[in-house]
């Protein structure tokens, strides 16, 4: 590994601690309103504890405030959530990305970084991190990143399954690697300054065209 590259992460992780550690004394307010929304929506955990997989795939816990009913026999290995089960309190947290707070302290800990791929669910490694796609393993899942956004502006419009897999999840996954082949602090601040811009869009429903368009170019790069 170059010298450059060794000190990109350097840096990253000083950045991660700093800008999670900010991060959960600015937001504290809102993870308290995420806290009483959550149990008068739906009394019961708080948190949502997904079972991931980071870096040289190594197991871990991600938290997440919880948007959905609590259900036992929940299908968790789908790769679309389960509408159905999302109480109106959550369905706002989802779109304003509330829900995904926690993970802050998953980056302060680091099991994550700012920007990254999408963090795999431990059971689908086989597809998210197998064949081509094994290399997004070398690095931390990011609580941002190009396949994330792409996700949130795309990807929660396709809510059947089969649809997802189709439409969406080869986009993503060819996303995954081209942040990794990509990485640098300059690709990072844009994502998180599109992160920004997309949530906003989101919550005052205006369109990400432009993103979205920029996202698929990139997705097309890497076909071999």
């Amino acid at each position: 590994m170059s010298g450059e590259r060794i000190g990109y992460r350097i840096t990253k992780r000083a950045f991660d601690i700093i800008a999670s550690a900010l991060g959960l004394v600015v937001t504290a307010p809102v993870w308290l309103a995420a806290v009483i929304g959550i149990e008068l929506s739906d009394p019961g955990p708080v948190f949502y504890m997904a079972n991931r997989v980071g870096v040289h795939n190594e197991p871990f816990r991600m938290f997440k405030f919880r948007s959905m009913r609590v259900d036992n026999q929940a299908n968790e290995k789908s790769f679309k959530a389960d509408v159905n089960r999302i109480f109106p309190w959550g369905a706002f947290m989802r779109s304003s990305k509330i829900d995904e707070l926690p993970q802050l302290l998953n980056v302060f800990l680091g099991d994550m970084s700012v920007v990254g791929p999408r963090p795999a669910s431990a059971d689908q490694v086989s597809v998210t991190r197998g064949g081509r796609f094994s290399q997004v393993g070398s690095v931390k899942p990011g609580l941002s990143g190009p396949s994330a956004l792409y996700d949130y502006i795309y990807g929660d419009t396709i809510t059947d399954e089969t649809e997802y897999e189709r439409l969406v999840l080869p986009t993503r996954l060819e996303l995954d690697r081209y942040y990794i082949r990509t990485a640098s602090w300059k690709l990072d601040v844009k994502m998180i300054f599109w992160t920004v811009r997309c949530i906003l869009n989101s919550v005052f429903h205006r369109p990400s065209e432009k993103m979205l368009a920029q996202l698929i170019d990139w997705a097309e790069s890497m076909e071999d």
